[in-house]
């Protein structure tokens, strides 16, 4: 499983890992937050929980379709600097008045919008990484690799939430409530780390940014168009609907221990 695996996987993996740390440390406590910072009823901070969920997982059609106008690479990247500057604004403390609940929305929009822009987009980049001949019969074991890589990151991150608040209370003092922005800022740190895995060994995947390029060039030339039939349409349809039975309700399963 681990032999002959693209190097730009490794890097690629990685940076997801610190990017998924970061938003799982962040949802852990989140609800909690909105309970024990602004006093909201149970409902109401479950509302505004799951529309935040909603968000993160309806935004990445958006960033297929700016994908294809700008490229999944550059995606990536505005991608990760968005969602940076909306862990950022969490991370502040910044009271329980109205401003302070127009900071928390407007930073839920940015991590989701972020998200949306680079989850999708970087899991392109690793399937680009196996159209080399070389590489092809890897793609499997290769998206398992990454798929492990970003929940270890995952698994790790409500613990470091609990942990990180509860030093932060006894440490320094800090009271409850302004100690989850302490936990927000871990996000904030994680993705920085990202950031700079992303950037640091960008020589190991260059090329897919560089094919990327070549592939527009060649679309453009293209005029004729090669279409599905009715029968292959239909196929592809009902797989999609099998695949949407399945994941809608795990997910929906799944995030009720928010």
């Amino acid at each position: 499983m681990f032999e002959n695996q693209p190097k730009g996987l490794w890097a690629l993996a990685l940076a997801n890992t610190g990017e998924r740390f970061g938003y799982y440390t962040m949802l852990a406590v989140f609800l909690l937050y909105l309970q024990a910072n602004f006093g909201f009823e149970t409902g109401l901070a479950s509302t505004i929980y799951s529309t935040f969920l909603m968000m993160v997982y309806f935004l990445p059609i958006i960033g297929g379709f700016a994908a294809d106008k700008f490229g999944f690479g550059r995606m990536v990247t505005t991608g990760i600097f968005i969602m940076f500057i909306g862990y950022l604004v969490l991370s502040l403390p910044l009271g329980k008045d109205t401003v302070a609940i127009a900071a928390m929305g407007l930073s839920l929009i940015l991590i989701a919008l972020g998200t949306g822009l680079f989850k999708g987009n970087l899991q392109v980049m690793v399937g680009r990484l196996y159209d080399a001949p070389e590489y092809a019969n890897q793609r499997d074991s290769g998206f398992s690799l990454f798929y492990m890589a970003i929940n270890i990151g995952a698994m790790f991150a409500p613990t470091t939430a609990i942990k990180i608040m509860d030093w932060a209370q006894q440490s320094l003092g800090v009271s409850v409530e302004d100690s989850y922005h302490f936990a927000f800022a871990v996000a904030c740190v994680s993705l920085i780390i990202s950031i700079a895995i992303y950037y640091i060994f960008s020589f190991t995947y260059k090329h897919v940014l560089a094919n990327e390029s070549k592939d527009k060039a060649a679309d453009a030339k293209k005029t004729a168009v090669v279409e599905l039939s009715p029968a292959e349409t239909k196929e592809r349809i009902i797989c999609l609907c099998l695949v949407f039975a399945v994941v809608i309700f795990f997910w929906m399963a799944f995030h009720q221990n928010g």
